[in-house]
């Protein structure tokens, strides 16, 4: 397995999307996203995207005002996942038009609905943007 966590944050520290591929209880999710997001928003733009904690390698983006974290095992291809949020990121920005924290927000399910689709089980199993966004916009139109 890869990808252990994805979390994103806005500049204050304040958890907007939290997605686990492992089990940690809820008192070891809160630890360590705190450990992460101040080890991570404390760096300045000029320190590479990654960091490792405790047994996690930490690749992180800023984009704007989010910042996208992924906990990945130790021998994962860091570029791979800087890719990967990128790819998240264009995928959000097709649909929601520029995504922004607030339709992060407003549009939870989607986002985890979006997420599902690209990863599973911790493996990244899609990466087209249009296999990821049609079962999304078909929902779109059923509501």
């Amino acid at each position: 397995m890869g990808i252990r966590f994805i979390i994103m944050v806005n500049k204050q520290g304040q958890t907007r999307l939290a997605q686990y591929y492992e089990y940690l209880t809820i008192e070891e999710r809160r630890a360590l996203e705190g450990e992460i997001v101040r080890k991570c928003l404390s760096r300045n733009d000029n320190q590479c995207s990654f960091v490792e904690h405790r047994n996690y390698k930490i690749v992180y983006r800023r984009y704007a005002s989010l910042f996208f974290m992924v906990g990945v095992d130790n021998e994962e291809n860091e570029l791979a996942i800087l890719e990967f949020i990128h790819l998240l990121v264009e995928t959000m920005d097709r649909h929601f038009g520029n995504v922004c924290e607030l339709d992060i927000m407003f549009h939870l399910e989607k986002v985890h609905f979006m997420l599902e689709e690209m990863v599973m089980n911790g493996c990244i199993v899609e990466t087209s943007k249009p296999n990821i966004l049609t079962p999304v916009q078909l929902i779109d139109k059923t509501s």
